[in-house]
C-alpha cells in the first residue's frame, strides 16, 4: 500500500475492496480497518469491514464492526440486516429475533421495495412467525386458559393484552372527530351488563323487523343514502357511497329529533325505543335509524364523533357473510342479539352476501359516564348551542 493512501479512506477503501475480490480477506480487512480509523463516520467503511470479517470466519468481529455503523446511524439498513443474518447463523436467536424486527420495520418505509430483498425479508418474516410461535406455546402452556377463569371483562382485557404482547393484534384507540370526554376505557365493544334493558329491545325483534319490511316496501322518501358528502368535496374512501343507496337509513330520531312519519309507522320500534335510558341533548341526540346494506357492500373502516356516547345494534336480517369489526375485534352480526360499541374506535362493516343486511342502530350514554357527567355534556351543548355559532362541537 502506497505511503500516500495511508490516511486516505477512498484509497483505503479501494484497495479493501480489490483484495476482496482476489480473496485476500486479511488485507482487505486491515485496509478497511485502515479506512475507519481515516474516516470513523463513514457507515459503508464499517460495512464493508464486516464482510471482510465474515470472510475470515470471525463472527464477533463481523457483529462489531456492524454495530459501530448502527452507533453511527440506527436506521442504516443494511447494517440491521447483516446483523440479523449473523445472528441467525451463528444461532443467538434472540438477538436475531430484535435485529429481524428492526429490519423489517426499516424495511416498511422503502418505496419502492427493491425486488431483490423480497425473498430475504421472507426470511425474515418466517423467523420471526417461528419465534412467536414458540413464544406463545410457552405463555399459553405457562397461563394455560386464563380467559375462562376471568371475570369477562378482566378476560378480554387480559386476552388482548397477551395477543398484543404477541403481535397478534393492534390496540386501538379513541380517534374521536368531533369532541372527546378525558379518562374513559377506550374499549372495542362494551360489556353487556352495562346494558340490562338489552332484553327488553331484543324480545321485539320480530316486530321491529316486520315494521322495517312494510317500510321499506313503500319507504317514501324515507329511505335515503346515508352517506351525502358536500359538493366540492374531494374524493375520499367515502366516494363510492356517496349519494348512494348501496347503504341506506330509514331514520327514527336524527340529531335528537323525532321523524314522526316514521315512528307513526313502526310503533313497537318507537315503544321499544321509549323504554331505554336514551341520551337527550336537544338537536343532537338521540339519533336511531334503520341500516340497509345492501349485497357486495362494504363500509371503509372509519371512526365516529364522540366517545360520550354508545352505539348500540339490534340485528334485524343478517345473511351469510356479514361482518363487522371493531378496532382488533371482529364479529359477526346474530338476529336478536343487541351490542354495543364505542363508534370512536375504528370499524368497519361488511356484506359479502347476495341479499339485504338491515339492523337497528340507536346511540345512548357511554356507560361510564355519571349521570352527573353526563349532565355537565348536555349543558355544555346547550349552552354551546344557545349562542348561535355553528361550533360542529358534537
Amino acid at each position: 500500500m502506497a505511503v500516500t493512501a495511508q490516511n486516505d479512506p477512498v484509497a483505503l477503501n479501494s484497495a479493501g475492496m480489490a483484495a476482496l475480490r482476489e480473496g485476500r480477506f486479511a488485507e482487505a480487512a486491515r485496509a478497511f480497518e485502515a479506512a475507519t480509523r481515516a474516516d470513523p463516520g463513514a457507515t459503508a467503511l464499517w460495512r464493508n469491514l464486516a464482510t471482510a470479517r465474515r470472510a475470515l470466519g470471525d463472527d464477533q468481529g463481523e457483529l462489531a464492526a456492524l454495530d459501530a455503523a448502527l452507533d453511527i446511524d440506527r436506521r442504516d439498513f443494511m447494517a440491521w440486516l447483516r446483523k440479523a443474518e449473523a445472528h441467525q447463523r451463528t444461532g443467538d436467536e434472540a438477538n436475531a429475533l430484535a435485529a429481524w424486527q428492526a429490519v423489517l420495520q426499516l424495511a416498511a418505509h422503502l418505496d419502492p421495495l427493491p425486488e431483490a430483498l423480497v425473498p430475504v425479508l421472507q426470511v425474515g418474516r418466517d423467523f420471526c412467525a417461528a419465534c412467536t410461535s414458540r413464544i406463545e406455546y410457552q405463555v399459553m402452556d405457562a397461563l394455560g386458559d386464563f380467559q375462562a377463569r376471568m371475570p369477562t371483562t378482566a378476560g378480554r382485557r387480559a386476552r388482548a393484552f397477551v395477543d398484543a404482547a404477541m403481535g397478534k393484534r393492534k390496540i386501538y384507540t379513541n380517534e374521536c372527530n368531533g369532541l372527546c370526554y378525558p379518562f374513559l376505557p377506550a374499549d372495542e365493544f362494551f360489556e353487556e351488563a352495562h346494558f340490562p334493558w338489552f332484553a327488553q329491545v331484543e324480545a321485539r325483534t320480530d316486530a321491529i323487523r316486520e315494521e322495517m319490511l312494510a317500510l321499506l316496501a313503500d319507504p317514501g322518501d324515507a329511505l335515503r343514502p346515508y352517506v351525502r358528502m358536500e359538493k366540492g368535496a374531494p374524493q375520499s374512501k367515502w366516494s363510492p357511497l356517496d349519494q348512494s343507496l348501496a347503504w341506506g337509513a330509514c331514520f327514527l330520531w336524527e340529531y335528537g329529533k323525532p321523524n314522526a312519519a316514521v315512528l307513526e309507522r313502526c310503533p313497537a320500534t318507537a315503544q321499544a325505543l321509549s323504554g331505554i335510558p336514551q341520551s337527550i341533548i336537544p338537536g343532537r341526540a338521540p339519533t336511531a335509524f334503520f341500516s340497509i346494506l345492501k349485497p357486495r357492500t362494504r363500509i371503509p373502516p372509519h371512526t365516529g364523533v364522540t366517545n360520550t356516547r354508545a352505539i348500540v345494534h339490534l340485528p334485524l336480517i343478517v345473511p351469510d357473510g356479514c361482518g363487522f369489526r371493531v378496532g382488533g375485534e371482529t364479529r359477526e352480526w346474530k338476529v336478536g342479539t343487541a351490542f354495543a360499541f364505542d363508534d370512536t374506535i375504528e370499524h368497519e362493516a361488511w356484506n359479502d352476501s347476495d341479499e339485504m343486511r338491515a339492523v337497528l342502530i340507536f346511540d345512548v350514554w357511554n356507560p361510564h359516564l355519571t349521570p352527573e357527567e353526563q349532565e355537565v355534556i348536555a349543558g355544555y351543548f346547550a349552552a354551546a348551542d344557545a349562542t348561535g355559532f355553528n361550533t360542529n362541537l358534537d
